[in-house]
């Protein structure tokens, strides 16, 4: 089924009927991620959620950092961000937005509300405003600096914002409804004291706005027609339209919720991201184990492929966990249809062709794509001396097995039928040669004595080829829940989530393969050069994903 006709889910539906009905002109979105952390594939469904329906309905979507609290933000991740959301083929309107753009007139609309006696100064310690907020079945009781007057709130909040009290020792907070059932309308504090400098306003400010205060706020400046968040924002709703309707904002936006991204065997939480970063589970944000965007790019995984797998999972209001094998699905699908094939030995055993010409090379042709014209073919060269897998070669075999043994005939993909005549062994009786012949009448033909080959195995030249490093990376948690029920989540790391082969021979061509770009490895998977690591000598490539779903077989034993 594709897009088009796939049936409206509810959020085109309402933005549909808001447009027809004329309560906006336009449909303006935004992507308002906090720059504590790089972005992970749960962040994919909202950027291509916002952005795809900005796009379908003639609007626009606002990249928007929601950057207020300076503790946990760096100018790194803001860079991070724009290159995860650029790569996933999406164009912000104008420039990239900052909450702490508009800190001025926060600030402004903070004392609007203690002017209106709706926001007050409170020296209740972080500890004790927790207790007098009370439970989710007890209601809370009134600070005891509830009732201050507007004048006396006027000068405390003016003396917080010039830097003459000390973090925790109070806040503003908004006047609500301290026995209000939504613990959100508790009286939450919209501006807390942090003396740090801030990556965007450096040491302008010591005081900044609470993310509930903040944001709908952000939304309104902008004009943003529909805020489309996740379900955990459901119980904050009726403080964001609180603030919306007692402030003097320039337009209305409204805020709906749909289910976010849940994978199972993989944790999307940023603090446990950042835990895996800091205790060196992983080798940075960008480590191809990572659910991060920047991990999934590194790992060789496409925007086409995450776009798809968003497409497919859909839009709803019901929480549910999604199979991480519909993510791989995509992610194989796509690189079926587009990597250009490509051949690489993992573990190289040394095929000596005694009947081949000494000193000759000839230029063999294999197609780019087994179906795509477009992409050009390869050229492969040819010589006395090939490289063959070591597990390609058997002395004895059973008749299941359909690749070179001692006697049997085999053929090298897109080159000449070959048999194995015998063995070369070192002193510890490992095998370290095979002496064929090849039938050197056999390219593109079946044998002349019209015994058919029962197999088909990959090679490389001995002489020409790519010295590389192979990093098969496998699933970083090997639980389906990893953090479910409270456990602790490093204890569900797959302690065989990474394998490093060194020595590896690849096809010449690959010497000239970009970072990032997937390539088929014939019978081994998909494989992508490592941006990160490597050199033009001696470059690494990275397992994106094997040919087949080998977890779940695994899994099933």
């Amino acid at each position: 089924m594709t897009s088009e006709s796939k049936p409206a889910h509810f959020l085109q539906n309402i933005i549909r009927e808001d447009l027809a009905e004329g309560r906006v002109d336009q449909l303006t979105t935004r992507f308002p991620p906090e720059p504590n952390g790089y972005l992970h594939i749960g962040h994919a469904k909202s950027i291509c959620l916002n952005f795809g329906l900005a796009k379908e309905f003639g609007g626009q979507c606002n990249l928007r950092f929601d950057d207020t609290n300076p503790a946990k933000e760096e100018e790194e991740y803001v860079n991070a961000i724009k290159r995860d959301v650029s790569w996933l083929g999406f164009d912000w309107a104008g420039d990239a937005r900052y909450t702490s753009d508009y800190f001025d007139q926060l600030h402004q609309w903070a004392i609007s509300l203690i002017e209106q006696g709706k926001a007050y100064v409170c020296d209740l310690s972080p500890e004790e405003a927790r207790e007098y907020r009370g439970t989710l079945k007890a209601p809370g009781k009134n600070s005891p600096f509830r009732d201050r007057s507007v004048e006396e709130n006027l000068d405390l909040f003016a003396r917080m914002t010039a830097g003459e009290f000390d973090e925790g020792s109070c806040s503003l907070r908004a006047k609500i409804d301290m026995a209000a059932p939504n613990i959100n309308l508790r009286d939450p504090i919209i501006y807390r004291i942090k003396k740090m400098a801030h990556h965007q306003t450096g040491d302008k400010w010591c005081v900044y706005p609470s993310y509930d205060f903040a944001h709908g706020q952000s939304d309104a400046i902008e004009g943003i027609s529909h805020s489309i968040c996740t379900l955990e924002f459901e119980d904050h709703k009726p403080l964001y339209d609180w603030f919306i309707e007692n402030l003097p904002v320039p337009a209305l936006p409204r805020q709906y919720e749909f289910a976010r991204l849940q994978l199972n065997y993989t944790v999307v939480s940023k603090r446990k991201l950042k835990q895996l970063v800091d205790e060196g589970f992983v080798d940075g944000w960008d480590d191809p184990r990572m659910p991060t965007l920047s991990g999934l790019r590194r790992r060789g995984v496409t925007p086409a492929a995450i776009r798809q797998f968003c497409e497919m999972i859909g839009v709803t209001r019901s929480d549910s966990t999604v199979d991480v094998g519909m993510l791989e699905y995509a992610i194989r699908d796509d690189l079926d249809k587009n990597a250009p094939r490509a051949m690489c030995v993992m573990a190289p055993l040394k095929v000596t062709l005694t009947n081949y010409p000494e000193g000759q090379q000839e230029m063999l042709s294999a197609p780019g794509h087994p179906v795509r014209d477009d992409l050009p073919a390869r050229e492969l060269p040819f010589s006395k001396t090939v490289y063959i897998e070591q597990e390609d070669f058997r002395e004895e075999a059973n008749k299941k097995y359909k690749r070179l043994v001692l006697g049997k005939k085999v053929r090298l993909r897109n080159a000449y039928v070959i048999k194995a005549d015998e063995v070369v062994k070192n002193d510890a009786g490992e095998i370290v040669e095979v002496l064929c012949s090849v039938d050197l009448d056999s390219l593109g033909k079946d044998p002349a004595d019209g015994v058919k080959p029962k197999g088909v195995i990959h090679w490389v030249s001995a002489d020409n080829n790519v010295d590389c490093e192979v990093r098969l990376y496998d699933r970083l948690f090997n639980e389906e829940a990893p953090d479910a029920g409270g456990k602790n989540f490093l204890e569900s790391v797959n302690p065989d989530n990474l394998q490093i082969l060194t020595g590896c021979k690849a096809e010449i061509g690959l010497a000239q393969a970009e970072p990032e770009k997937g390539y088929q490895f014939e019978r081994n998977g998909y494989f992508c050069r490592d941006s990160k690591y490597g050199s033009a000598e001696k470059p690494v490539f990275n397992r994106t994903i094997g040919l087949r779903d080998s977890w779940a077989k695994e899994q099933g034993k």
